[in-house]
Order: C-alpha cells, then sequence, then structure tokens
C-alpha cells in the first residue's frame, strides 16, 4: 500500500511530540462513516523482550465472508522512550512499515488503542488515521480517560465514555455478560459508526476479529522469539 507523504519525523523528544499531538489533534475528524465498508485492516503489537524492538501486525479481514485476506508482520527498532500519552511515537513506525507491505488497501482501520479517548483527544487510532488519511477507530481493552458506567449485559449495550463533561468513546459490549470493550472515533469517523464497525466485527469472541487476529499473530511472533534454541 501506498502511504501518503510523511506528516511529521518521528526523532522527536517527548516535548516535541506533544506539540505535534497539540497540532494534529485540530486536524482529526471525528465524523462520518463508510456506506460500503467490507475489508477492515485489524492492527496490534508487542514488543520482544528486552523492549529493543516492536513487533507490529496487521490483518485485512473480509467483514462479508468473514475471513482472513492478507496478513503482514514487521520489526523494527524502537526508538522513542516509553511515555504514557506518547506511545503513537513509540510504537506507530512499526504499524506503518506493516502497512505499507499491504497488497490490498482496506476500507477502514481499525487499532488495538484509543483514538479520541486520549487526553489530547489524538491516540493512536486518530493519528494514524490522520498520518493515512483513510477512516479509523480504536477499539482497546481497557479505559486511558475518562469514565462511564457498565452498559447493559447483552451484546451491542452501550454507555458513554465521557472525560470533564465531553463524551470521548463508548463502552460496548460486544457479547453477553463479557468484559465490555472501549471504542473511540480514529479519523473520518462518528463514534456511532465506530461502535457499528467494531460491533459487526465482533465474532465469537470479546475483541473483533480484525485486532483478535493481529493480536493472535503478534503472540505468535512473540512467542518464537522467546523459545529456547534447540
Amino acid at each position: 500500500m501506498i502511504l501518503p507523504p510523511a506528516l511529521h519525523s518521528w526523532s522527536l523528544t517527548p516535548r516535541e511530540a506533544v506539540a505535534v499531538q497539540r497540532r494534529l489533534a485540530e486536524r482529526v475528524l471525528c465524523q462520518g462513516s463508510v456506506r460500503r465498508w467490507r475489508l477492515v485492516a485489524g492492527a496490534d503489537l508487542a514488543f520482544t523482550p528486552d523492549a529493543a524492538e516492536c513487533i507490529a501486525a496487521i490483518v485485512l479481514w473480509d467483514a462479508k465472508t468473514r475471513s482472513v485476506i492478507e496478513q503482514q508482520v514487521v520489526r523494527k527498532p524502537a526508538t522513542f522512550p516509553y511515555v504514557p500519552g506518547l506511545l503513537t511515537f513509540r510504537e506507530a513506525p512499526a504499524i506503518l512499515a506493516a502497512v505499507r507491505k499491504l497488497e490490498t488497501e482496506p476500507d477502514v482501520f481499525m487499532f488495538d488503542g484509543q483514538g479520541f479517548a486520549h487526553p489530547r483527544r489524538i491516540g493512536l487510532a486518530s493519528h494514524l488515521g490522520l498520518w493515512l488519511d483513510r477512516p479509523s477507530l480504536g477499539c482497546a481493552k481497557t479505559v486511558l480517560i475518562g469514565k462511564c458506567e457498565p452498559p447493559g449485559r447483552e451484546r451491542g449495550s452501550t454507555t458513554p465514555l465521557s472525560d470533564r463533561g465531553e463524551r470521548i468513546g463508548m463502552a460496548l459490549r460486544t457479547q453477553d455478560g463479557v468484559k465490555p470493550v472501549f471504542v473511540s472515533a480514529g479519523h473520518r469517523l462518528s463514534l456511532q459508526s465506530a461502535v457499528r464497525i467494531a460491533l459487526a466485527s465482533c465474532g465469537r469472541y470479546r475483541l473483533p476479529e480484525p485486532t483478535r487476529l493481529a493480536d493472535k499473530l503478534v503472540r505468535r511472533m512473540h512467542a518464537e522469539l522467546t523459545l529456547p534454541c534447540s
């Protein structure tokens, strides 16, 4: 996949990274929908045992056939320090490298992380959605910021995730009785559209299939790295 021109350098100090987030947050569009979406690219990642490298996986999932049509994995050095709220600058270069290897363009990108539900309103899903100029959403396992009431126990139940009086995401019950996931708009998608896509992408499990399968792929690669030499 050919990526748009780079928005900025990844060789930044934490202070510079915060400035980049504040500048780019003004360009994020938390509105819109994808009328005929079918191909969802799920992204997830992990770090090597010494935390020196990032392992990123992209799984391109077909919502009509409910099957994987392509997957890519890359390893890249982790050059940015671990700083809460700035994880995109540590993780994004590897994810973008995996996206670049895709042979088919997705309709939507789904990230295992936050979008608008971020202290500066530009988490991984928003930042990379803006970078890729594609509709994107975040579907996180936990809350980074904000508060919400538990949704009903039935599949599809939702409650708003709010921060200082602003709705920043939604808690979504993807299966009866399981823990909710936390969905937020990334870029070029409304929160309502993001929730609809996340729920429609779920199979028998708590996590949507695109990110669940990306997580599974990353875990397998990570396990191979930690196996003892024979």
